[in-house]
């Protein structure tokens, strides 16, 4: 029996995905970036076990609230660390015609032929793909995260070979994630995909910084300000207007 580890659930999400969503945040991810909101997602163990049947049931409750242009999104954590769990519980949802999106950093992503044939599988029943672009120069993703990002840039190219919806998210943090180059880059590769329906800035905040804290993980931009409204300007004219 597949099961799949949930470290938590919100009703009523309204960033992740068109409409209003129920979002599933799942548990385990290999990335360790320096801003992340949620490092309580980061151990592959823990979170609440579900099946992809029981999840569905208690998610399918909600289902007046997301009217005919919502859904749900299953997030994390990294959701492709529990490929087959997701695409489980997606089957059921589009038997019921319900919008499909998977929030996703694109780390655990191969183009390893067994890994493929998997991912497939899951992109068959998901409708969108809402794909982390942290930093485009991969030794500064290392640096960042502790992974590079090749990989992750063939997953982008292979969802636009193959047809699939994506929206692209970049976190702005001052002085590490808005170097102006880097931005032009990723703009400009961002253009090469064809299936690219909206690109997001995301500032960056620290509303997760107690959770660092409490977890007892020293947070190394601890002092570094959130960006101004200039700041997110100059980045959205780059990345998204391509100025």
């Amino acid at each position: 029996m597949i099961k799949g580890y949930v470290n938590s659930l919100e009703t009523f999400g309204l960033v992740d995905g068109p409409g209003v969503r129920f979002v599933v945040f799942l548990q385990g991810c290999k990335l360790r970036c320096k801003f992340c909101h949620n490092p309580e997602t980061w151990s592959l163990s823990g979170g609440d076990e579900w099946t992809p049947e029981n999840l569905f049931n208690h998610v399918r409750r909600y289902k007046t609230y997301w009217k005919n242009n919502g859904g749900i999104t299953v997030s994390g954590g990294e959701p492709l660390l529990q490929m087959e769990f997701v695409t489980e519980f997606f089957k059921l949802a589009k038997k019921e015609n319900i919008h499909t999106a998977l929030d996703t950093a694109g780390q655990p992503f191969s183009d390893d032929m067994e890994y493929l044939d998997k991912f497939g599988k899951l992109m068959e029943v998901t409708d969108l793909v809402i794909l982390d672009l942290k930093e485009w120069e991969s030794e500064k993703h290392r640096e960042l995260t502790g992974f590079g990002n090749e990989n992750i840039i063939s997953m982008a190219r292979w969802l636009s070979d193959n047809g699939k919806k994506m929206w692209i998210r970049h976190v702005l943090v001052p002085g590490v994630t808005d170097d102006e180059n880097s931005l032009r880059e990723m703009y400009g590769f961002i253009k090469t995909l064809k299936t690219v329906e909206k690109t997001e800035i995301l500032p960056y905040h620290t509303l997760g910084l107690m959770k660092w804290e409490k977890l007892g993980i020293p947070y190394s931009l601890k002092g570094v300000p959130v960006p101004n409204d200039e700041q997110i300007k100059n980045a959205e004219d780059i990345l998204i207007k391509g100025k």
